[in-house]
């Protein structure tokens, strides 16, 4: 049996971001708004955090761990501070969801003031690739390291029960420097790869986060032959960059849409599967959850999941404060199971629940260890089915 399958129950996990407690928040604002404060002081308040989300993830029920991405005030930041040759660009603007905030602006408009923009501890803009890319997040790399197993040991969570989430190559910036895209994307496969080995160097998990993927499929002025090259070089690219890492290592992450919404732009798992499980890792997570993409099981009547593999579907969502009742999430664990095998199906969530540092995220935080709760109760049910 692989890594990650299952032996004799339905295993829990999670997409990795977590609501950061305020006075973590506070803290890094003052970091990253050049105010004063004070570096041992966020270095402890760090590590307790940690310790204590790590903590309630057990409490909870969910066995694959990690560290709610609490050092990461957001994508683009985490890129700046780990790789040389980026820039950001505060005057340039920043699209998001764009077929989406075209049909519903109002809504949107609300959204961006109240929600993922609003309370933000700092501004998110695009950063560009400027100059060659060099890694240089070691010593940032080892302090999340060092927090995650020194919380997990105190909980009880052995190492390959503990992941921790890095950037795809498709979501670091955009190209001004390299050539072509081919070039850029070999560059950053090249230097993200020090990052991935060293992730599993410690001994724990590796999960790939690549929401960019489907947005391809629904970026306006690509043709279907575009779309597709497209969805090809960040395959190769993610796979280059996982070079000599095993796949029984590698989670691999995508989802459609990180907030709350109508969300009828955006793709689907069928338009993206050949590409999802083209990608060296040993399990796939993707929205399922949610109304919009509960129904795409039914893929799996007629897509053959590669022998090794295990699939890690949301059965609790991100975009809504209800609590999923725990036999919703067995029905959901069970139809996977049926349809790939109950050894092949673990539990988790369509996507993280603070992808960026907020004061104010879009699920409380005490609604999210519940649903974490009725997943651990759900998964509990599936298994008891399952295996009679």
């Amino acid at each position: 049996m692989a890594m990650q399958h299952n032996t004799d129950h339905i295993q829990t996990t999670h997409i990795g971001s977590l609501p950061r407690p305020h006075k973590l928040l506070d803290i890094l604002k003052a970091k990253y708004g050049r105010q004063p404060y004070d570096e041992t002081e966020l270095n402890s308040t760090l590590a307790q955090a940690v310790a204590e989300c790590v903590h309630k993830q057990v409490e909870c029920g969910i066995e694959i761990v990690t560290d709610g991405e609490y050092s990461k005030p957001g994508f683009f930041t985490y890129i700046r501070e780990r790789f040389d040759g980026f820039e950001s660009r505060p005057n340039q603007k920043l699209v998001l969801f764009q077929k989406e905030v075209a049909s519903f602006p109002e809504y949107y408009a609300q959204y961006f003031k109240e929600a993922m923009m609003g309370g933000a501890i700092l501004p998110i803009v695009p950063v560009v690739c400027t100059e060659p890319i060099k890694y240089k997040g070691e010593e940032k790399l080892q302090i999340d390291i060092a927090n995650v197993k020194t919380a997990a040991n105190a909980a009880g969570v052995p190492d390959h029960h503990v992941f921790l989430p890095a950037t795809a190559p498709s979501g670091v910036g955009i190209n001004e420097y390299y050539k072509n895209d081919e070039l850029y994307f070999h560059a950053l496969a090249t230097e993200l790869n020090k990052e991935y080995r060293a992730i599993i160097a410690a001994g724990i998990l590796l999960q790939v986060d690549d929401p960019f993927l489907p947005d391809i499929f629904v970026e306006p002025g690509l043709d279907e032959k575009q779309k597709k090259r497209r969805a090809e070089i960040y395959v190769e690219a993610t796979n280059e960059s996982l070079s000599g890492i095993p796949a029984e290592r590698v989670r691999f992450h995508t989802c459609y849409g990180i907030n709350e919404g109508p969300r009828i732009h955006e793709s689907n798992l069928p338009e993206i599967i050949e590409y999802v499980l083209k990608i060296n890792a040993g399990s796939f997570s993707f929205e399922a959850a949610n109304p919009r993409h509960e129904h795409e099981y039914h893929l799996f009547e007629r897509v053959k999941l590669p022998e090794g593999k295990v699939l890690c579907p949301g059965v609790i969502t991100h975009a809504s404060n209800i609590v999923e009742h725990p036999e919703w999430i067995a029905e959901r664990l069970i139809r996977f199971a049926k349809l790939v095998g109950r050894e092949n199906v673990m539990a988790g969530a369509d996507c993280g629940f603070s992808s960026q540092a907020l004061y104010k995220t879009e699920v409380h935080p005490s609604v999210v260890w519940e649903k974490f709760k009725a997943m651990r109760q759900g998964a509990d049910l599936a298994t008891n089915r399952l295996w009679n």
